[in-house]
């Protein structure tokens, strides 16, 4: 058996003879000859060409690399990222609170909303992750006095361009408040459910057809949004959109990644997260041109009709359908993209063509997420990924109430657009920190080095933060409220700052350690896992923030673990992504500084932690390690 061996990180890609979604079997140790047996049919049947599954050695640059036709798709994946964030920045405008005044013998009552109940825009997981849900103020100020509810005609001033907003339009107050933060819980648990659905759906049919689908239903339910009559219907609806708007992301997302070399993936991926936070820039002016939520609803809605044109201009993944083995279906679009890039057919240095020409006959071989329980190594880091995505979207509504909390003294950021900016800097900050520090540090360094962040700064606001507020009780100390006021500001800046990152990079690394053949499972694991974080803040809204305190200790707790769990990952950086679940399983860890040669590592081999049998005890243990063992414990030839 051969093996191709990167001779940048030692990563080893071995030739399996099981099909797609097998578990390693326990395999002899290499210095061990076993007799060659006669391979039946049925064996023969269940072998591959290694060739045709190398699609990062062999196929791409077959294709041209990153030719002008690929170029072309990643900017179509690129386009929807601005309407994306349209959709899903929207609810801060139509949700909004607003000010209420009671008509009352011909004048005016005012009533204002609570200052904290203004949106704070969400740390954006490449767009499409449930937006933040706006904060809400201390419990004594949640809801007004039974007096300031006794109007039966209340007039509204919105903050956040409109002049009719979901609020207003139903008299959402008072008693009817929480209606309000059912709609907000309705489109976050929509997207959860539609990243979990599609996810596993797309892993089955193919990328295109899942995102034609969600396209086609996105439509019709968005535009059943604008003509909702109440507030039930609206909430409902709204499910349904959010259902369509993750598989849009999910499947734009995966085909992205599949499209690009190593070497392009995080920039093309940052990329469209830039162009999303153009979008949520743009949006208070798109809302004030609007000015009422149904066009506004409408305008956002209408541009996806453009997306139809894909299913003509957008082909499946490549990647996809040569590693689920449907090679007639990927001779068509090989010779597409070679008539697209006019590439010269004869210069097939590695054989692919004749070879995809002698395996056209095999049967396609498509996996379910639900394999990944039978593995060693890749069930471990789905996990760790979705408890990392978990905490940093969970965390930030922690930081984001404490930055908004009325009990700070910061009257800029009471303003809704000053807090709505603000919120959008801090997450244009963190990408653009994260574009040098992954490229220097990698995957797993910048996650890490960004979750000891969000840890330091969590750990330091719940302590410092009480230790000062004890000082200021005394004045000989010269401590003054204003003094902790902001330092809370300064961590709830790093926090947010920090935390937006955790949530992206975890999004990003799963996408290339999950094998081709559920990646759509496995991405939509990890968003749905940044959603039920996100869930904690609707759900505490609704409790009037009580629990918040233990609220932010958990998260805190769980950042501490997660620091540790993340040093079980593998580091992706420049690898080629893995195609199935036995390359999946061989993507194991690597040691942050590589050991010296000669040194003997502390971690068993591949071949060693292989074999449980007990059998192959003919390796002298005492031998050590070879020179050719990589720093993942794979020996080469």
């Amino acid at each position: 058996m051969t093996t191709d061996r990167d001779p940048e990180s030692g990563w080893m890609r071995q030739p399996e003879a099981e099909e797609n979604g097998s578990v390693l079997p326990a395999s002899a140790p290499p210095s061990e000859e076993l007799p060659a047996a006669p391979a039946s049919p049925a064996q023969q049947g269940s072998r591959y060409s290694h060739l045709l599954l190398d699609y990062d050695g062999s196929v791409l640059p077959f294709l041209g690399g990153m030719g002008s036709y690929q170029q072309r798709l990643v900017l179509l994946t690129w386009i929807p990222a601005l309407l994306l964030a349209f959709s899903q920045f929207s609810d801060f405008f139509m949700l909004d609170q607003p000010d209420k005044l009671c008509k009352t013998n011909g004048s005016h009552h005012v009533t204002r909303s609570p200052l904290g109940n203004e949106s704070s825009p969400a740390p954006e997981v490449m767009l499409a992750l449930p937006p933040q849900l706006p904060t809400t103020p201390s419990p004594r100020m949640a809801h007004p006095s039974n007096d300031s509810c006794l109007c039966r005609e209340w007039t509204y001033q919105i903050h956040a361009g409109l002049v009719q907003n979901v609020v207003s339009k139903w008299d959402l107050v008072c008693d009817a408040s929480w209606k309000v933060h059912i709609a907000k819980f309705s489109l976050v648990v929509g997207l959860i459910f539609g990243y979990l659905i599609t996810g596993c759906i797309a892993d089955w049919i193919g990328r295109r057809l899942v995102l034609l689908f969600s396209v086609v239903f996105n439509l019709v339910f968005g535009l059943s949004v604008a003509l909702s009559v109440n507030v039930t219907m609206f909430s409902t609806l709204r499910f349904f959109e959010g259902f369509c708007l993750a598989g849009i992301f999910l499947c734009l997302y995966a085909l992205r990644i599949e499209l690009c070399p190593p070497g392009h993936r995080f920039m093309i991926t940052m990329v469209a997260s830039f162009i999303g936070m153009a979008g949520q820039f743009l949006l208070p002016g798109l809302a004030a041109l609007c000015r009422d939520w149904q066009i506004l609803q409408a305008v956002i809605i209408c541009p996806f009709i453009l997306m139809l044109s894909y299913w003509y201009i957008f082909p499946e993944s490549l990647r996809w359908l040569m590693a689920t083995m449907q090679f007639d279906a990927s001779k068509k679009q090989i010779l597409q993209t070679i008539h697209r890039n006019r590439i010269n057919t004869e210069i097939d240095i590695k054989g692919v063509m004749p070879e995809l020409e002698r395996e056209l006959a095999r049967r396609p071989k498509k996996v379910c997420i639900v394999k990944v329980v039978g593995t060693r190594n890749l069930w471990k880091n789905i996990l760790v990924l979705c408890v990392n995505s978990l905490t940093g979207y969970g965390i930030h509504h922690c930081f984001a109430k404490s930055l908004m909390d009325p009990e700070v003294n910061m009257n800029i950021m009471h303003n809704f657009y000053a807090n709505y900016f603000a919120m959008a800097g801090i997450t244009l900050a963190s990408c653009l920190a994260m574009c040098p520090v992954v490229g220097f540090l990698g995957r797993r360094g910048g996650l890490l080095l960004f979750m000891i962040l969000t840890a330091l700064a969590s750990l330091l606001q719940l302590g410092l933060l009480n230790l000062i507020g004890k000082y200021t009780l005394r004045p000989e100390t010269g401590m003054s409220e204003t003094v902790k006021n902001k330092f809370s500001v300064i961590f709830s800046i790093i926090g947010m700052f920090s935390s937006h990152a955790v949530g992206s990079l975890s999004v990003f690394f799963c996408a290339e350690i999950t094998p081709t053949v559920i990646r759509g499972g496995g991405l939509g694991l990890v968003l749905a896992s940044a959603g039920f974080g996100m869930l904690t803040a609707p759900i505490m809204e609704l409790h009037n923030q009580k629990g918040y305190f233990l609220h932010h200790v958990i998260f805190a707790c769980c950042t501490l673990i997660c620091i540790i769990c993340i040093l079980l990952l593998p580091e992706s950086k420049n690898q080629s992504l893995p195609e199935n679940i036995p390359d999946g399983e061989h993507y194991t860890r690597q040691p942050l500084l590589p050991h010296k040669k000669g040194e003997q590592p502390l971690l068993l081999t591949n071949s060693e932690l292989k074999d449980y049998s007990g059998l192959h005890d003919s390796v002298a243990i005492g031998d050590g390690v070879s020179e050719n063992t990589t720093v993942n414990g794979i020996k080469s030839t």
